[in-house]
């Protein structure tokens, strides 16, 4: 007798969990049965775009004799339920024969199935008659998820989708993604302007996110289109040299490394273009794109997000002169630059407090520079600043001007806010600005949902990085208000374009 757990259909199905590690409920978006000859069925793409981030695994595992009544008790116990397992895994060599589903199943004719399929499964010369009971138990599932699937997700295409958008059923949100409150109000409608070019997919930003989901879409071959922007490599273009991404033994500049990002991004097919976008509209799809100098519009089906985040700088004298050559906004990128030197940090916060005791591993000798003698960092971090030796606080500071050389940065002229004359130079090689950063979210403010300082939240934070509009995903620093690494930017546009990729799948291309 072949243990029941050995069925890769029923067991992936009755038992989504040991399949996909997943106890969520199904949410299939199109309504299909399989023929009483399938023991497998199709995955079916999900309501949620949090769940659309995976595709569907065979988990076809082989047990002994026995083992089957685990897997009986499971499957009975979620065929009567209204919500049974989401997935279930195509098993190679079977065809399927897909029908809309119009008979909802009663109550009656499940306990009936079921209770046949706990008879089928006694050990007999029945092998016939327990297949198709099992097949009338995965049919009584595969009924119930797509009724409530079909009532939960009745888009399925981008005509239907652009259809109901018109009908203001796609602005919406709240039924798709109960968790975040959030509606499409652009800023400006592009609804009339001219189309001049339509497009699978285009990525908005090109720092080290941009750069790998442009990287990975092109060899996908979505043609993905990167409008650059001003800043061509994002925040690396101010960074002198690298020493923590992986694949340079040697110090790489930013810019050589962006360089080299580029120059791989357009080995594989991906169209760069160095201009900026000027207005977003995603209250419908095909979305709408404005180019800045341009009186017509681009269409795209789907679009990442990476533009990133920009450093808050102080605004003093010489600053532009000293920025990436001694003066800096990210401690643990460029602190290991400064070993055996000293090193000033200018902010109250934990960020701050953070980077000092960060730098105190490498530099002789770290000054922490605040503006007032009231920190908003935890009295905890304040606690561990004011026991570290290599540390000094210094209270009531504020940078009035840089000083620097042919070499880099030399020295800090210092103010009281108190005292408009004091003056005081502090002499270092090395200064971290630590005052906060600033989301480059502002072309879908009203559009997509944001956190109070503007980062655009995902649907499933750390599953997708689908946002709260299907088909528009965000990677990088502009979600990432954590980390802010290029190696974790450059890990989240993978991401992204690997969700954007899946979720086109979905989507049928319409005639470009």
């Amino acid at each position: 007798h072949e243990g029941f757990l050995s069925m890769p259909g029923i067991m992936s199905r009755a038992l989504p969990w040991a399949a996909d590690g997943d106890f969520r409920s199904p949410s299939p978006a199109t309504a299909f049965v399989l023929s009483p000859a399938a023991t497998a069925s199709a995955h079916y793409p999900s309501r949620k775009p949090c769940s659309q981030d995976r595709e569907p695994k065979l988990k076809a595992a082989r047990t002994p004799a026995g083992a089957g009544w685990v897997g009986l008790a499971a499957a009975v116990s979620v065929s009567l339920s209204s919500r049974s397992g989401r997935r279930c895994a195509r098993a190679p060599g079977v065809s399927l024969a897909a029908t809309k589903v119009s008979t909802p199943v009663s109550l009656t004719q499940r306990l009936r199935n079921v209770l046949f399929m706990v008879v089928a499964e006694i050990p007999g010369p029945w092998p016939r008659w327990r297949s198709e009971r099992r097949a009338a138990v995965m049919r009584d599932l595969d009924i119930l998820n797509a009724a409530w699937a079909a009532s939960q997700a009745p888009l399925q295409t981008v005509e239907e989708e652009r259809l109901a958008a018109k009908e203001g059923r796609f602005t919406k949100t709240e039924a798709r993604f109960p968790h975040i409150n959030n509606k499409v109000r652009p800023a400006v409608s592009l609804q009339n302007l001219p189309v001049v070019e339509k497009r699978r997919l285009v990525i908005v930003g090109a720092g080290p996110s941009g750069y790998t989901a442009a990287m990975y879409a092109a060899r996908a071959r979505l043609r993905p289109l990167l409008f650059c922007g001003p800043l061509v490599g994002g925040q690396l273009m101010l960074t002198s040299d690298v020493e923590n991404f992986p694949g340079y033994p040697e110090a790489v500049s930013g810019p050589q490394m962006m360089t080299d990002m580029r120059t791989q991004c357009e080995r594989f097919g991906a169209e760069i273009r160095e201009k900026l976008v000027e207005a977003v509209d995603l209250s419908d799809r095909p979305f709408r794109i404005k180019i800045q100098g341009e009186e017509g519009v681009v269409e795209a089906d789907s679009m990442i997000i990476a533009t990133g985040a920009t450093a808050r700088w102080l605004g003093a004298e010489e600053e532009d002169a000293v920025k990436g050559i001694g003066v800096s906004t990210c401690a643990v990128c460029d602190g290991a630059l400064f070993a055996d030197e000293e090193v000033a940090v200018i902010g109250g916060g934990d960020t701050a407090i953070e980077d000092a005791l960060f730098l105190a591993r490498f530099a002789s000798h770290v000054t922490l520079l605040h503006r007032s003698e009231k920190f908003r960092a935890s009295a905890l971090m304040l606690e561990r600043c004011k026991r570290e030796p290599k540390v000094t606080m210094k209270t009531w500071r504020n940078v009035k001007s840089w000083k620097h050389d042919e070499s880099g940065l030399t020295g800090i002229e210092l103010g009281d806010p108190r005292d408009p004359n004091f003056r005081e130079t502090l002499n270092v090689t090395g200064a971290f600005i630590a005052i906060g950063h600033d989301a480059q979210s502002k072309l879908f403010k009203n559009q997509l949902a944001m956190d109070e300082d503007g980062y655009i939240l995902h649907t499933r934070p750390g599953a997708s990085t689908m946002t709260s509009i299907p088909g528009v995903f965000s990677s990088g620093d502009v979600s990432d208000r954590r980390y802010r690494q290029a190696i974790t930017a450059a890990g989240h546009g993978c991401q992204a374009a690997l969700d954007c990729e899946r979720w086109l799948d979905k989507v049928p291309e319409v005639g470009y």
